[in-house]
């Protein structure tokens, strides 16, 4: 899975936009490319314009340690932390199909969503947007659905930018885990990947999710030192930190 989501531009420095249909929380992230280091005061800045907005909590990206310092500075405090797996394309698992793998069409996004609200609890769960967002992220995208005549029941988008690859989303139905599927899309997105040219591909999860980190190691991704982190902040409690 992945917490990759650019909102409306709110200044150079920062983005931010409404929290995956959660009118009250905004999201907040660096911009990118970014435009040299942010600062406490940056963060302040988009905190008030959030606040007047009518937002009543804001929700940063998923951050890594060199990004958390300014907005801790600013007030946010740790909401959940994730793990970071990078994957070095050279060598890739032979993964039988375990579903039929076909692109993914506009119509499709309505089942891939259920199978995603299916998958993941309410924080977590991917909306409309979000998806959309996701799609956008990157300078190639590839955006798979399995199942066959019974319907949808996993996804996967995968992006590449600049020689590196991003498991944006992956999602598989519950009733279906342990039967392959969740690996062969992964799989099926990065040898896209390699055929692209990018030299590696990065994930997160959050901790806690076995599951899915099992399924990332299984099919090479290595965890690294440093992790990630979503930072939070109440706006209600008055003025700005």
């Amino acid at each position: 899975m992945s917490l990759l989501r650019v909102g409306p531009a709110h200044a150079d420095r920062l983005h931010f936009g409404p929290w995956r249909g959660e009118v009250s929380t905004a999201y907040l992230a660096p911009a990118r490319p970014a435009l040299g280091p942010l600062a406490a005061g940056d963060v302040r800045r988009g905190i008030e314009a959030a606040a007047a907005a009518g937002y009543g909590a804001a929700i940063t990206a998923a951050l890594p340690p060199a990004d958390q310092r300014p907005f801790l500075e600013a007030g946010f405090a740790l909401a959940q932390c994730l793990h970071l797996l990078v994957h070095p394309l050279d060598h890739l698992p032979d993964v039988p199909p375990a579903a039929p793998l076909r692109r993914a069409r506009r119509r499709d996004h309505a089942a891939a969503l259920a199978v995603d609200h299916a998958a993941f609890d309410g924080f977590w769960r991917m909306d409309e947007p979000g998806l959309l967002d996701a799609l956008a992220a990157t300078t190639a995208v590839r955006f798979r659905v399995a199942g066959g005549r019974r319907g949808v029941v996993g996804y996967a988008v995968t992006g590449r930018s600049d020689g590196r690859g991003y498991v944006q989303r992956l999602a598989v139905d519950p009733a279906r885990e342990g039967e392959g599927i969740g690996a062969s899309l992964l799989v099926d997105g990065l040898r896209w990947l390699r055929r692209r040219g990018a030299r590696d591909a990065v994930v997160n999860t959050q901790e806690g999710n076995e599951r899915s980190l099992r399924l990332y190691q299984r099919t090479g991704f290595v965890v690294q030192p440093e992790g990630l982190a979503v930072l939070k902040l109440d706006l209600r409690a008055g003025s700005v930190p």
